[in-house]
């Protein structure tokens, strides 16, 4: 019969957490630690790592928080997007634990970035907000465990793949009652409901990353996002400008009032431990020192 592998108290403590609290066998998630610090998981086959890209506030100057990204391989080969994941997760009848697991694994990576400044956004599938019920409370267990309170939390929700507006609702007052904070993510999309950014009142819009890259090349949308921004921001909310590629786009973001902005010309998504902590500053209206990938 073979050993397990002995592993250290403070994973094995990790491991009787997480079995506790997502009801899975030792062997159905297999955390384990890196040599960097970092941890991963391997789920119903599929070996799963967290990636951040940062979120900047222009106006201040500074970080404003993480976006959690999964990065799935199988066999060694990694997987071009999580999508491909999720529906195996989803065919296979594990999609609600898979989608826990993958969160769970990015809160304790998280804690490799910064001990108390930052949010954490992370995306929740959209089939788990309409087959499960007390939404974040599972995961709010975990966040306690390792000390990252929920107002530190972004829950991003695609909106435009829901179409029920009570199971939204419900999801979306599940979560802020437990204190996390909402965004909405994908906004200016094609199938995206104008109408629910005042019914259900997010703390971020996070806009599709295709409409800055269209701004670049038509005039008629870089006309168009100034007004779009101030429209998110008279009903209360920050917009988040995402996928921004290059300096014109890093421009036009800044031209359209918008103050928090995501992309790769900012900084690529790579794992907690290759992240360099530096700000950056705004000269004449455009930023000159980002917060770069090692």
């Amino acid at each position: 019969m073979s050993k397990r592998k002995s592993v250290a108290p403070h994973v094995e403590q990790l491991r009787l957490q997480l079995k506790e609290s997502l009801l899975l066998d030792l062997d159905d998630y297999r955390l384990a630690e890196q040599s960097s610090g970092e941890f991963n998981s391997t789920f119903i086959g599929i070996q799963l790592n967290s990636e951040f890209q940062p979120i900047y506030d222009s106006l201040a100057a500074d970080l404003y928080g993480h976006e959690a990204i999964l990065k799935p391989s199988l066999g060694g080969e990694l997987i071009s997007t999580s999508d491909f994941a999720f529906t195996y997760a989803e065919q296979t009848g594990k999609l609600v634990q898979f989608d826990r697991v993958s969160r769970t694994l990015h809160v304790l990576n998280f804690k490799q970035i910064y001990a108390e400044n930052g949010l954490l956004f992370l995306k929740v599938h959209p089939k788990l907000l309409t087959s499960v019920n007390q939404h974040g409370k599972v995961f709010e267990f975990i966040l306690h465990s390792n000390s990252i309170p929920t107002n530190r939390v972004v829950i991003e929700i695609q909106e435009a793949l829901i179409e029920q507006d009570k199971q939204l609702a419900e999801a979306i007052d599940n979560y802020r009652d437990r204190g996390y904070r909402i965004a909405i993510d994908g906004f200016g999309s094609a199938k995206s409901h104008v109408d629910r950014l005042w019914k259900f009142a997010p703390d971020f819009v996070k806009l599709d990353a295709d409409l800055i890259n269209q701004a670049e090349h038509n005039d008629r949308i870089r006309k168009a996002l100034p007004a779009l921004v101030k429209v998110i921001k008279d009903l209360g909310a920050q917009p988040v400008i995402n996928g921004i590629n290059t300096q014109v786009q890093l421009n036009i973001a800044i031209e359209s009032g918008a103050i928090l902005f995501q992309g790769d010309f900012l900084g690529k998504p790579v794992a907690a431990k290759k992240l360099q902590h530096s700000n950056f500053f705004k000269e004449k209206g455009t930023v000159t020192q980002v917060h770069i990938a090692a």
